[in-house]
């Protein structure tokens, strides 16, 4: 039977450090359980990515993690293990069932109830998107509906999903700038930090920038028909490869390494500035060097001699 000690070393290895508002953790007096963790289709890629429900089902939260190699966190008295940093944010539950409202309507064409719509063998547990607040009470931002009975049936939109989306793209470059976030030619790393040598950004560049953001959560022929719907210019490819590598790389919770030369600034830099001499450097300078040896010539190899032959 496994002592104490050895129980606590397992312990933490059923752990994660999570950063979440409260409003995640606040479970109502009504409800025994908290919030879960589940595994849903994600809504660009198609495969399983982790999400977490509130725990009257009423909001979803996308998580993800911060990863570095080789950290860990100190809790009480052990060591866990898993060093990545988990977090929560608000999503909106209707970039959850973009995907099947689409594949709906390419397969059947017609209007359907939304529980017959948002169902998935591999993902039984998407049906608790439609428990959300806000799923049923915008569906009709991206569908047609109709009303028989006490019944209603849902149809995909293309039209009002694009404006739905450019709505969101707008609110987006409106919280780009308000946070003061640089998206422009001005940003040289992925700190963001602005050059001043550099002009503002351009509405153009907000709102290609959001775009970006939004195609992380639709699928990408609805970003490429977003794209066009915004009326954004196509970056030709002599423009792209001038971009820093910053911003050509995929931002992503891992921490990406740097592809930038730093070792020019490595204090044994073939080009050096003229640095001045000080005091004790000075007086050295001014004492009579002649038969001395320079120090690196005792450790320097013997060369052989060799003869010239006639």
């Amino acid at each position: 039977m496994p002592g104490k000690k050895s129980r606590a070393r397992e312990l933490p290895s059923a752990q994660w450090v999570l950063l979440a508002p409260e409003s995640v953790v606040d479970t109502p007096e009504k409800i025994n359980s908290g919030p879960v963790f589940t595994r849903l289709r994600n809504p660009k890629t198609a495969n399983g990515a982790l999400y977490l429900f509130s725990s009257d089902c009423k909001h979803v939260y996308e998580v993800k993690a911060f990863d570095e190699d080789h950290h860990s966190w100190f809790i009480g008295q052990s060591v866990q293990r898993d060093g990545r940093l988990m977090f929560v944010t608000p999503l909106d539950p209707l970039f959850l069932v973009l995907p099947y409202l689409i594949n709906a309507s390419e397969k059947q064409g017609k209007f359907e109830p939304a529980d017959q719509v948002i169902k998935d063998e591999d993902f039984p547990e998407c049906a608790n998107v439609l428990k959300c607040s806000r799923t049923l009470q915008s569906l009709h931002c991206i569908t047609d509906e109709k009303e028989m009975g006490d019944r209603k049936f849902y149809k995909y939109n293309r039209e009002k999903t694009l404006v739905w989306l450019k709505k969101k793209a707008e609110q987006t470059v409106k919280a780009l700038k308000g946070a003061g976030v640089s998206v422009g030619g001005g940003v040289q790393s992925s700190v963001l930090v602005r050059s001043k040598q550099v002009a503002e950004a351009t509405e153009e560049e907000y709102l290609r920038y959001a775009h970006g953001l939004l195609s992380e959560y639709i699928p990408m022929g609805l970003s490429e028909e977003l794209f066009k719907f915004l009326e954004l210019p196509v970056i030709s490819a002599s423009t792209a490869s001038s971009e820093p590598p910053s911003k050509k790389r995929k931002m992503s919770g891992k921490v990406v390494e740097a592809e930038e030369d730093y070792t020019k600034f490595n204090s044994d830099s073939k080009e050096k500035k003229p640095t001045k001499m000080t005091a004790a450097q000075k007086s050295l300078s001014k004492v009579d060097k002649s038969g001395m040896k320079n120090i690196s010539a005792f450790f320097a190899s013997k060369t052989k001699g060799t003869t010239k032959r006639p």
